[in-house]
């Protein structure tokens, strides 16, 4: 037997319907935003995330799916979703074209990493992003964003925020990180050791519970912010304290791409383990500069979708729509041609079987369907369909050409 690969799960029955259940939740909440639909492919040039998510990062470093194709071309598939949402904005010009540019998606994503619970190779997320706005206030519309996506879902979660400071106050923090990781290099992991070359703030992000304990001491970027960044991450915490959005300053979180600077945020929950970020963002105003675009304000963030069907409180599902069966096998074309027509209308499904009233009252009550159509000798001979409602367990007999 052929089993799928480790880490790439079906999705089938009810978690499927979980699954579609937050796509037509976050869609709408996207929409409601003045946010537009993009899809970008799931196989991009390997350049693209070496530059963009950074080389630095374990997953460039370590984790993506990355191969040489038939025309000697180096690709990968897509380990996360704002590279090549970038990539299609500079592509088509938009940058040069000016204005406020608002996109969301979804689809799967692509790790090489050890699978766990809601961590998996091949994964699934929605995403948002927003080019041309460098105001403060689209930074709140992103948190305030996933907050409603959550809320609707009957989520609860805890918002964590950080600025990682811009080009005029990274340096100087910069230099003085690495004097403190340069003072305890012989306590830190090996990848603490290594990033203190190439992108010394993501040891702030590392998972060793040592360096966790040592870069507490470690000099916080939030007290080194220039006045700028200072003052938009003080506007910043205003707003959403006047649109009570709950948050906790954490001085570590980096987030774990290169590409962020300024706000930086994660949404966790308490329900789902160590592995607690639900979704997570911030702004990017050097990603589009980076791919060759103009430069370019932009700020985003995404979900993991997977991390997230347990938590989500599905509404009661209520009856909807006709099941039809037959009672005699001469029923069957009938039965076939009702639905055909139903079908334009309603939600109808069909049982090609002949049972008997019992077990076709069973199959409606199974698909959830809110009214049982069964038609037999009896009825045909009648021209007639015998019909029940499943919910107040009514019943009526109807004429075929009335139905």
């Amino acid at each position: 037997m052929i089993s799928s690969l480790r880490g790439m799960n079906d999705i089938l029955s009810d978690d499927y319907e979980r699954f579609t259940y937050f796509i037509e939740i976050a869609t709408n909440v996207a929409k409601r935003y003045g946010f537009h639909f993009i899809e970008t492919p799931l196989l991009e040039e390997t350049a693209l995330f070496k530059r963009s998510v950074g080389e630095s990062s374990d997953i460039v470093g370590k984790e993506m799916y990355q191969f040489i194709d038939k025309g000697e071309n180096d690709v990968c598939l897509r380990p996360e979703g704002t590279a090549g949402v970038v990539r299609a904005f500079v592509q088509k010009k938009l940058d040069r074209a000016g204005g406020l540019h608002r996109f969301f998606y979804h689809g799967a994503m692509f790790r090489y990493e050890r699978p766990q619970k809601g961590r998996l190779r091949q994964f699934h997320q929605f995403g948002v992003e927003s080019f041309g706005e460098a105001s403060v206030h689209e930074d709140a519309t992103m948190i305030m964003m996933v907050s409603d996506i959550l809320k609707t879902l009957g989520i609860g979660y805890r918002l964590q925020l950080n600025s990682l400071g811009d080009e005029n106050c990274m340096p100087q923090y910069r230099t003085s990180l690495i004097k403190f990781i340069e003072s305890m290099e012989d306590k830190i992991c090996e990848d603490c050791q290594r990033r203190k070359t190439t992108n010394p703030i993501r040891v702030l992000d590392c998972k060793n519970q040592a360096c966790q304990e040592i870069y507490k001491n470690a000099p916080k970027l939030v007290d080194n912010l220039c006045d700028g960044c200072s003052n938009d991450f003080t506007k910043l915490k205003k707003i959403l304290e006047n649109n009570e959005i709950l948050y906790e300053i954490d001085t570590n979180l980096v987030r774990g791409l290169d590409y962020y600077s300024k706000t930086a945020f994660e949404f966790v929950s308490d329900n789902i383990g160590s592995q607690s970020a639900i979704a997570g963002g911030g702004r990017y105003d050097k990603l589009v500069e980076f791919l060759d675009g103009r430069a370019t304000p932009a700020v985003g963030f995404a979900i993991g979708i997977e991390r997230l069907m347990e938590l989500i409180i599905m509404p009661e599902n209520a009856r909807n729509g006709y099941y039809i069966g037959a009672m005699d096998t001469e029923a069957i074309d009938i039965v076939v041609e009702l639905a055909q027509k139903k079908r334009k209308t309603e939600k109808t499904v069909i049982d090609y079987k002949v049972k008997n009233l019992q077990n076709h009252l069973k199959a409606a009550d199974k698909v959830n369907a809110k009214y049982c159509a069964v038609i037999g000798s009896h009825e045909m001979k009648n021209k007639t369909v015998w019909i029940k409602n499943l919910e107040d367990k009514t019943e009526q007999i109807v004429e075929v050409k009335n139905f």
